[in-house]
């Protein structure tokens, strides 16, 4: 019989405890958040392992620091920081540059009114990845979490600690960099 999972107070309020309530807790999170955070992880570094490796230390985290959690944010805001910190430190480690997933909204890039002639996805793809690259790290992580990820700015604020409207202008200089290192490839 498939349990429903219930609503996030619910869920925190086993987490926070000592009992087998709390490991049911966990179970919840992991059914309800592990897809999202693989898919998110996965676009960050480039092998299904380093993902799966990366992802088991996040739900190890939570389970070590489930304490830490307060409820002055969304728990997916905790847990989605816990993930970022994650994969960033895998990447300082690891000294690896970000993947853009040939799936990724962004390749849609390909399908708008703009002439392609015989540029490959996979030529996209490579652009957009550079261009993506090339931001600074703040616009880039503004960026996708907005893009990618479709976090309303009240939550990238919650990851940040910024202000809506300073995201917001961040957002739209990093997609005009983008805009405009994807037009400069275009007519080369």
């Amino acid at each position: 019989m498939h349990q429903e999972i219930p609503d996030e107070a619910t869920i925190v309020s086993y987490l926070h405890r000592e009992d087998a309530h709390a490991r049911i807790a966990l179970g919840w999170i992991i059914d309800l958040h592990s897809k999202r955070l693989y898919t998110t992880i996965r676009r960050w570094v480039k092998t299904h392992e380093d993902t799966n490796d990366i992802l088991q230390e996040v739900f190890l985290k939570i389970w070590k620091n489930k304490h830490q959690f307060q409820g002055n944010s969304a728990l997916f805001s905790w847990i989605y920081r816990i993930s970022y910190n994650e994969a960033m430190q895998f990447l300082k480690k690891e000294r690896r540059h970000i993947g853009v997933d040939l799936d990724s909204p962004l390749v849609e890039f390909q399908h708008s009114s703009l002439h392609f002639g015989k540029i490959t996805p996979e030529e996209i793809s490579t652009w957009l990845m550079e261009a993506v690259e090339t931001l600074p790290e703040k616009q880039r992580f503004i960026f996708e979490h907005k893009y990618f990820d479709d976090l309303k700015y009240e939550e990238i604020a919650q990851l940040t600690g910024g202000t809506v409207g300073g995201l917001k202008a961040n957002y739209f200089h990093a997609v005009k960099k983008i805009e405009d290192h994807l037009k400069t490839k275009l007519n080369h």
